[in-house]
């Protein structure tokens, strides 16, 4: 079978090539579509030892959204500069290791839909089920001609499978790691979420997301991120990332951080500021301007910066004390679940 190339796919591409030596890479996966094949790549940068913190980028899990792979995209274009004469940022990479995943599901990104080849969206694929969900949003099984179809949860789509051997080889085998999963497609304001998606109950390390949070907040006071668990906009079936939170849990005791989170592109701006984006595909889930295309490739790199950071100086919200972890848990179930 033929491979096939898109815009995307191109670009990332010719990024590979200019990092060279500099970065490795490895085709995770071939998706096979018709009489096309579609490469899954990861691109890894940094140190190469088990025991240094790590940070993973994720886009394109849902096609239509594909603004999430071209911020990554960019962003790893910018690096691909620093790279020729950043001596901090290279004195980082010694530390630390970047991961990325841009293209996720290619053959929706190519075809511009939410799911992948199969119609199954690769967001509600896992065998988690939501805790009191009854809207068809949440998941459903009837049929793939319909959005949010979640195929065979036992047997998950190869794209689902590719990004969670990603996560297990690179980020659990790390004391501690960020997952930073890019979409758009809800609400006027960006968010970062994190688990769970599937139940309105407080995930593990509410204590250190709530002081990574206050850190970021004394850092940038005015940065455009509302935070919060996903369950408080809507609860699903199948999320990725609870699967893979909850075996992370299963398998390691307190001595591992693993933080996963989701930035929600808030493109019902972009429909506030332009209502003719209702009379495109793309126009909910995707800037058409290139003016505002710009605006969003270059107002997420200061959050990827403090995440990289935060994770090579973690004392502040990552090593607390059995203390400090009480009063911030009591303090993030009070702000959040109360």
């Amino acid at each position: 079978m033929a491979g096939f190339k898109f815009p995307e796919l191109e670009q990332l591409e010719r990024i590979i090539e200019r990092f060279g030596d500099k970065a490795r890479v490895q085709v995770i996966e071939q998706i096979r579509y018709k009489d096309r094949e579609f490469p899954i790549h990861c691109i890894t940068l940094g140190s190469t030892l088990p025991d240094v913190p790590v940070l993973a980028f994720f886009g394109g899990v849902h096609g239509l959204e594909k603004i999430g792979s071209q911020v990554i995209l960019s962003y790893m274009e910018t690096i691909t500069q620093l790279l020729d004469w950043d001596k901090e940022f290279l004195t980082r990479l010694e530390k630390s290791r970047l991961v990325f995943v841009p293209l996720v599901n290619p053959v929706g990104i190519y075809h511009g839909t939410r799911s992948n080849g199969n119609g199954v969206d690769l967001m509600r694929n896992s065998p988690i089920e939501g805790v009191g969900t009854t809207r068809i949003y949440s998941g459903q099984r009837f049929t793939p001609h319909f959005p949010w179809y979640r195929g065979d949860v036992l047997n998950m789509e190869k794209e689902a499978l590719a990004l969670c051997r990603v996560v297990v080889q690179q980020l659990f085998s790390s004391p501690l790691s960020i997952a930073l999963d890019l979409h758009s497609g809800f609400g006027i304001k960006d968010r970062l979420w994190f688990p769970y998606a599937s139940r309105q109950t407080p995930f593990s390390f509410i204590a250190e997301t709530l002081a990574l949070k206050e850190l970021f907040d004394r850092c940038y006071r005015h940065h455009i991120y509302k935070i919060e668990p996903m369950c408080q906009e809507y609860v699903i079936s199948g999320d990725l990332w609870d699967y893979l939170f909850d075996d992370f849990i299963q398998r390691f005791s307190s001595d591992r951080l693993f933080l996963p989170l989701t930035l929600e592109m808030g493109s019902w701006l972009w429909l506030r500021k332009n209502p003719t984006h209702l009379f495109s595909r793309h126009g909910l889930f995707h800037p058409l301007s290139p003016h505002r295309q710009q605006r969003v490739f270059r107002r997420h790199f200061l959050l990827f910066d403090f995440l990289h950071r935060s994770l090579l100086y973690p004392e502040k919200w990552a090593s607390l004390e059995h203390q400090q972890k009480v009063n911030y848990t009591k303090k993030a179930q009070e702000f959040w679940y109360e």
